[in-house]
């Protein structure tokens, strides 16, 4: 059965997360109700990261398999047409080996959290970033941030029901951007990883909007995180602002 890559793009907002759940609607079950219009038993399709409710991506992986084989631009047009009306959509479509597999030959993962800080209600960006009323100092957050880079237990910013075998992860890239907007200010947190681990984005990002509004010291990061408890980790930033943004191979699957 040939196999394809699928980069896809969605709204997280009306989905319990990535992966199919009885009686809920994923991102997962949509993709595959897609597929099942085109062939019949098609295989279950596999992702390279599971995002979980209300989480966004702009470069979520996929792959499926198929009984024909499908010119991939005709594929992705199809699947396209039959995700209808779903906040779903297949932005490039490959023909990859047998072997390549989404989640275990990806060799990095990228997310973006964004935060808005304005007094205003969000109108175009409610549901895709965290509101916050209140300014945040990027130098503190940065500073913070510091801490994290590298290879550490995680333990402090890892979900209680998180499943990985081991909370010692290397994270390689950590970067703070903002830009102005009327009467307020746009903060993107960028994070660049092998792999991580359950909630540990959006715990990392709760901790720094504690720096950033003062709550905490820069220094405070390096405590929880040297502390191994999820106990001393600041609050879950809320999965309206995060984004799945990339998954890198060794070898770019859609360059052609």
């Amino acid at each position: 059965m040939p196999r394809y890559a699928l980069k896809l793009e969605y709204d997280g907002a009306p989905f319990a997360g990535w992966q199919r759940q009885s009686g809920l609607p994923t991102v997962q079950g949509a993709l595959e109700v897609a597929l099942a219009a085109l062939e019949a038993d098609v295989p279950s399709v596999a992702a390279a990261g599971r995002t979980d409710a209300g989480v966004h991506a702009t470069g979520q992986v996929a792959q499926c398999d198929m009984a024909r084989d499908w010119d991939p631009y005709r594929l992705s047009e199809a699947i396209n047409w039959h995700l209808k009306p779903a906040p779903v959509a297949v932005v490039a479509c490959a023909q990859v080996p047998d072997d390549w597999h989404a989640r275990f030959s990806a060799i990095e993962r990228r997310y973006t959290y964004r935060l808005i800080c304005r007094r205003a209600p969000l109108v175009h960006q409610r549901g895709q970033a965290w509101h916050l009323r209140h300014d945040l100092d990027l130098g503190a957050m940065r500073q913070a941030a510091a801490h994290l880079l590298g290879r550490h237990d995680f333990t402090t910013f890892r979900a209680a029901m998180c499943q990985a075998k081991s909370p010692v992860k290397s994270l390689d890239e950590i970067t703070i951007e903002q830009r102005a907007i009327p009467n307020g200010q746009v903060i993107e947190i960028h994070l660049r990883a092998r792999s991580f681990l359950h909630n540990q984005v959006r715990s990392i990002t709760g901790s720094l909007e504690r720096v950033g509004a003062g709550a905490w010291h820069p220094d405070q990061m390096a405590v929880a995180l040297r502390a191994c408890d999820r106990a001393a980790c600041g609050p879950v930033a809320p999965p309206d602002g995060l984004f799945l943004t990339g998954v890198g191979y060794p070898k770019d699957i859609f360059a052609a």
